[in-house]
């Protein structure tokens, strides 16, 4: 799993149909210092996540378990909010 802020959504006018009623945000990676790491990429909400929360996500085939029994073709998804984090 991986730390991000969401910081923005995605609207798309066609998409495969196993991913309708799927919400798809705009998230940027973070250091534990919550200093931007990467790229942002796009990832699929299964927590109900908005604009400006810190999150975690998976990447591979794991990002589509939320969704089943339907096959989501995804590669990334957020599958926490996260309240807060401390580094010892």
């Amino acid at each position: 799993m991986q730390l991000a802020r969401v910081i923005g959504t995605v609207v798309v006018t066609r998409k495969d149909a196993n991913l309708a009623g799927i919400t798809l945000l705009l998230v940027q990676p973070l250091t534990p210092g919550r200093e931007p790491a990467g790229r942002p990429l796009v990832a699929v909400d299964a927590v109900g996540a908005g604009v400006g929360e810190e999150v975690f996500f998976v990447r591979g085939r794991e990002a589509s378990f939320p969704f089943h029994p339907v096959e989501a073709p995804v590669d990334a998804g957020i599958v926490g909010i996260v309240d807060h984090w401390h580094i010892g």
